[in-house]
């Protein structure tokens, strides 16, 4: 005789088992391990089915993850290409700006002569004293006429020896306009050469501001940081700057040049007192890299060049106007 039972395991599957009728109590027996057998079977099966879904949850957290940085990446590479062709794209727009000025305009140099303003000349047994040296130098002459029918915000023409700075300088009401502006107003990232809004260059202020980008291409005030160079302080020639204006030329002497981390301090352009432009003087003068042999006091006007070395620190150079030529 036989005995069919049917049965459900954990899981609720059924199941199907002939039991002899002798030796019921072993087949009971012999019924429950292969009912626990296929309960363990079906547990493993289930436990397999749940590594499996949570293997495949993982991987699909990591295809995720790395989906998303790869989408990081490519809009990273992608604005990295936008910046580069742009920031070439304004490189030849300012090159093109300088090629045209260039063939525009004429820079001469003056003899210095007798008719020669001197501005604030030292003690005459001062004699080691480099203003007597520098003042014999040449100035340089620009005729403005076509600069101004090509831009009329040209103030200036500005040349620092032992760099590549040769360029008009403009002013406007404001500080912005030529960080985003070429020489012929066109938008351009690479800017121009521009003057404080509050300095007049007929009325010269305690300190006279000019900004310009320090552009990688050397442009601009690019290689304004060759000041820092040892070839640029050995050669004592590079101690001066050249500044012609429509109505004047005019000769200044290197006093100081340094990096700073950005403030206004330094280009504060006047000031109430002797006593508190002194203090500036003192201050901008000890400042200096390097050491020039130029005294400073409170009847001496300032230049300033300044722009910026890296996203924190600016370049500055520092000098005073030793010599006028009014036109």
């Amino acid at each position: 005789m036989r005995i069919i039972i049917l049965c459900y395991n954990r899981t609720g599957d059924a199941m199907k088992i002939n039991l002899k009728h002798k030796n019921t109590s072993k087949n009971i027996e012999a019924y429950g391990k292969i009912v626990d057998l296929a309960d363990n079977e079906q547990m493993s099966t289930v436990m397999k089915e749940k590594e499996k879904k949570e293997i495949i949850k993982k991987m699909t957290k990591r295809q995720y993850f790395w989906i998303i940085i790869l989408l990081i990446s490519l809009l990273i590479l992608s604005f990295a290409g936008f910046k580069i062709l742009s920031w070439e794209q304004d490189n030849k727009k300012t090159s093109k700006q300088i090629e045209e000025i260039d063939k525009t305009i004429n820079v001469e140099e003056i003899p210095a002569s007798n008719k020669d303003t001197l501005v604030n000349e030292p003690k005459k047994d001062d004699k080691n004293n480099d203003y007597w040296n520098y003042i014999k130098l040449p100035l340089i002459n620009v005729n403005f006429n076509d600069l101004l029918n090509k831009n009329p915000d040209t103030v200036a023409f500005l040349k620092v020896n032992g760099t590549n700075i040769n360029y008009p300088v403009v002013q406007t009401n404001d500080n912005k306009f030529y960080l985003t502006h070429s020489f012929d107003k066109t938008y351009n990232e690479a800017g121009w050469v521009f003057m404080d809004y509050r300095n007049d260059i007929n009325q010269l202020s305690d300190n006279t501001i000019i900004y310009a980008h320090g552009r990688w291409d050397t442009t601009m005030f690019g290689s304004l940081k060759n000041v820092f160079k040892n070839n640029w302080y050995q050669n004592t020639d590079n101690y001066v700057v050249h500044l012609s204006t429509p109505t004047y030329n005019s000769l200044w002497q290197v006093f100081s040049v340094y990096t700073i981390p950005t403030e206004t301090y330094y280009i504060t352009s006047n000031f109430g007192t002797d006593e508190s432009y002194q203090k500036f003087l003192t201050t901008i003068q000890n400042r200096s890299q390097y050491s020039f042999n130029a005294n400073v006091n409170t009847n001496d006007k300032i230049l300033t060049l300044s722009t910026c070395l890296n996203n924190k620190e600016k370049v500055v150079l520092h000098a005073k106007l030793i010599k006028l030529q009014y036109k």
